[in-house]
């Protein structure tokens, strides 16, 4: 599975944004997919993560009631949409794919190059 995600940029504080994450490969379907991202200085930390049946999700305290993932199997794109956003949440996210849903870095085979969001105050 090849993933490349792309729809960053500069927003402003409380702006919605929404990442998409194109992937590649007849398997997609059967992956769980979930999106990282890493600040500055920081190591990269979970945000979010979908299983392959999409009633699965799961998201990280910081953006939970924030952020939404969701997944188009038909398209191979997962997408991450995320309101109300803040400075904090600076940072290059990226999608990546695990043969099961998880919130550990260590589960994902599969990584695609990140998108920078820069949040201005």
């Amino acid at each position: 599975v090849q993933l490349q995600a792309f729809g960053g940029g500069l927003v402003q504080a409380g702006g919605s944004p929404r990442l998409s994450c194109a992937a590649s490969g007849r398997t997609f379907s059967t992956y769980a997919l979930g999106w990282f991202r890493q600040a500055p200085g920081k190591d990269r930390e979970f945000v979010a993560a979908i299983g392959w049946g999409i009633s699965t999700t799961y998201y990280s305290f910081s953006v939970k009631d924030r952020f939404t993932i969701s997944r188009d199997n038909a398209k191979n794109m997962v997408y991450l949409e995320m309101n109300n956003l803040k400075p904090d949440d600076t940072a290059v996210y990226c999608c990546a794919a695990a043969r099961v849903v998880s919130a550990e870095v260590r589960r994902y085979d599969y990584w695609g190059q990140g998108t920078l969001v820069t949040v201005s105050s």
